[in-house]
């Protein structure tokens, strides 16, 4: 697949997890099948709301759900009480599975799951097991070195962008996966951000940039104007307009374009 493709399917994936979860709203089955894209323009679509869900906080949700090759670690560890978070593991599972052309994670069984994503992420320690589920007890796991993301997608072509934006998804502990609004200004995207680039057929690229304050809203440093960076990843996020004619600075703030 042409690198242009790999971050225009990417970019729009993790646009529609920023708005779903704007509006509070929780995939729980994010998957290749579950993604519709036009052959012609490129647009891409998430479907498919069956398993999706209205999180809240302190009410349990059940934990066997998503498809294993995209089921995040915490949801393995038997966790009922989860975030949004489980939509950017899965979410980033697929983004690397449109390179590798396989799943990245492909276990038989929760077990074999696991073993796979240990193989890739390292042994998580004892605080990360209890980020993602505070009621698990066994921390009995074979001490295993994290792979580079480098070996992981050697031979691929794949840009140093890349392999960062991966590493902010799947992430052991789910209060630090990069927040999907954040992901959009992410250097990997900057190529979509150039009025000059189209497609191979000659034509523009779908839009991308029409943001709302319906997608703004999942996080109020978007919106009350604060410069509170310590969880905001400074990427290129000065490029991008809004539907509103207010632009996402390099901190991330909202402020009126000229």
């Amino acid at each position: 697949m042409p690198l242009l493709l790999i971050k225009l399917y990417s970019y729009q994936i993790i646009r529609g997890l920023a708005y779903m979860h704007a509006l509070g709203i929780c995939h729980r089955d994010m998957k290749p099948q579950n993604i519709l894209t036009d052959p012609e323009t490129h647009e891409l679509k998430i479907c498919d709301f069956g398993s999706a869900k209205k999180l809240v906080k302190g009410q349990p949700n059940v934990s066997y759900i998503s498809s294993r090759p995209y089921r995040a670690p915490e949801l393995i560890f038997g966790a009922t009480e989860y975030t949004s978070a489980i939509d950017l593991w899965s979410g980033g599972c697929v983004i690397a599975e449109l390179v590798l052309q396989q799943p990245i994670f492909a276990g038989d069984s929760s077990l074999e799951q696991i073993v796979e994503i240990i193989k890739v992420l390292g042994t998580p320690n004892k605080s990360q097991i209890i980020s993602m589920n505070p009621e698990y007890t066994e921390y009995k796991f074979p001490i295993i070195k994290p792979e580079s993301w480098d070996k992981v997608f050697k031979g691929r072509g794949m840009p140093k962008e890349f392999m960062d934006l991966i590493d902010k998804m799947l992430m052991f502990s789910p209060e630090k996966r990069t927040k999907p609004l954040y992901l959009l200004g992410h250097p990997f995207f900057d190529e979509l951000r150039d009025k000059n680039t189209k497609l191979e057929n000659g034509k523009n690229l779908p839009d991308l940039f029409n943001f709302n304050k319906t997608e703004l809203k999942i996080d109020a440093k978007f919106t009350d104007g604060s410069r509170d960076t310590d969880n905001v990843y400074r990427g290129s996020a000065d490029k991008l307009t809004l539907a509103d004619g207010k632009s996402v600075t390099g901190s991330n703030n909202i402020s009126e374009s000229k």
